[in-house]
């Protein structure tokens, strides 16, 4: 009967990787986990003791093995992902707040696979997007590095007088008093 326990765990791990629900680099945890409770179930049959299989393990999960290269398995049921979506969590009354600390998941640890965290930051990396702020171009300014964009360095060129920098000028207050309401007397005088 072994042998039929091994090939049924083998089919239900198969099955569990066919459909997505087990990344391929899980694939002989979830094996040997599946084996060793066919094993037990088949253990209790035998022994016609009716006990019931525990309700809550004693050792909390590791979330860090539901992270994995290609794929994040939710930790609520199973399914996995390349991101862990709100909408999905959603459903299992979770926002991704209380499902980081319901498993102690640090707040810096991204709720994606490795790779696309790895990819979004190589993006970032090529895109640069500070470099595209206002407050960025001042300061680069102001330090006389030189911007990264061909065409400011144009307009650079362009200038007749590149040694002279005109001081920058300060940015006008805007005037914030209320504007006062208008009397009765002059309401009836209109």
């Amino acid at each position: 009967m072994a042998a039929s326990i091994l090939a049924l765990a083998k089919a239900l791990t198969l099955a569990l990787v066919q459909t997505g629900n087990v990344s391929v680099e899980d694939m002989q945890e979830t094996l040997q986990k599946t084996h060793a409770t066919l094993t037990a179930l088949k253990g209790q049959e035998e022994s016609s003791v009716s006990t019931a299989a525990p309700a809550s393990r004693t050792a909390p999960v590791d979330w860090r093995k539901s992270i994995t290269q290609h794929a994040v398995t939710c930790l609520e049921c199973g399914q996995s992902f390349k991101q862990l979506p709100s909408r999905h969590l959603g459903t299992h009354e979770l926002d991704s707040r209380s499902y980081r600390t319901k498993y102690g998941i640090p707040s810096t640890q991204p709720l994606a696979a490795r790779a696309t965290t790895a990819r979004r930051r190589q993006v970032v990396q090529e895109i640069r997007p500070w470099e595209k702020l206002p407050t960025y171009r001042k300061g680069q300014a102001r330090n006389g590095t030189a911007s990264p964009e061909p065409e400011a360095e144009m307009v650079h060129e362009a200038a007749e007088e590149p040694d002279v920098i005109a001081p920058a000028q300060p940015k006008r207050q805007r005037k914030t008093t209320p504007k006062k309401p208008i009397s009765r007397r002059k309401q009836a005088a209109e």
